[in-house]
């Protein structure tokens, strides 16, 4: 069996160890299969421990003391990550791992800054959801409730640098990219998250329950009406537009440094 045809199934395995550890739904083993057979074919294992060091510690925080967490993200997306989630993490990725078959060293870095936005995202989003801290929206300061997009805690900033920095040590380390282009991609992919979950993400308010969140219906089944933001323009879309900005300015970077 060649290399490639080895790291394919190694990707269908991971997808489904994840999920029937219900980290995945069907339809996201299925992207994460898409999405580690694309990084596997184009960028051999090198750019497969790139993808590891994103999807592992990503699953394991996730379960990190899981009641308290699914208390504070009652506001937000919760459960197992559906397709569309995997590829908003992941898709900008492996399309940087194929084209860089094209156009090289740039392309790399954009890859690692890709998994680096996508890792110190979901860093700071699990591990700041246990800071004792409330958290404050990152534009206008106020408190806001756990679980809302667009809050930040010096626990949460703190794991953002550490997840940047965890994929980018990786990268470096594999010979795939540099670390400083894929670290500060990776940090200013989840600042404009953040960012952009504060303001453009749409914010949704359910009658029933007298609570802000994000989704529609809410998970007690009433129907949510907007407060804030752009309809159509919810996490899932938040999170494709950090992980291209990190995979933008990663690659930018890459090619100069």
């Amino acid at each position: 069996m060649s290399g490639v045809a080895k790291g394919i199934v190694l990707a269908a395995a991971v997808a489904l160890v994840a999920f029937r550890a219900r980290s995945l739904t069907g339809g996201g083993a299925a992207a994460a299969f898409a999405v580690g057979a694309v990084t596997f074919g184009a960028g051999g294992w090198r750019a497969a421990l790139v993808l590891f060091a994103f999807f592992i510690p990503s699953v394991l925080f996730s379960r990190l003391r899981e009641r308290r967490k699914r208390e504070a993200a009652e506001n937000g997306k919760q459960g197992p990550r559906d397709a569309w989630q995997v590829l908003a993490n992941g898709g900008v990725a492996a399309a940087c791992a194929l084209f860089s078959l094209r156009w090289g060293a740039p392309l790399s870095a954009a890859f690692a800054g890709a998994f680096a936005a996508a890792a110190a995202d979901t860093w700071g989003t699990e591990i700041g959801m246990l800071s004792r801290q409330v958290p404050r929206s990152l534009v206008t300061l106020r408190r806001i409730a756990p679980g809302l997009s667009g809050g930040v805690t010096p626990l949460g900033t703190l794991a953002t640098f550490g997840g940047a920095g965890c994929v980018a040590g990786v990268a470096a380390l594999a010979g795939v990219a540099g670390f400083w282009p894929a670290a500060i991609g990776g940090v200013a992919g989840a600042t404009l998250d953040s960012l952009l979950g504060a303001t453009l993400q749409a914010l949704r308010w359910c009658p029933a329950c007298a609570l802000a969140c994000e989704t529609n219906p809410h998970r007690c089944g009433t129907t949510t009406t907007l407060r804030r933001g752009l309809r159509w323009f919810g996490n899932d879309a938040v999170n494709f537009a950090a992980t291209l900005s990190g995979a933008l300015l990663a690659g930018a970077l890459g090619a100069i440094v």
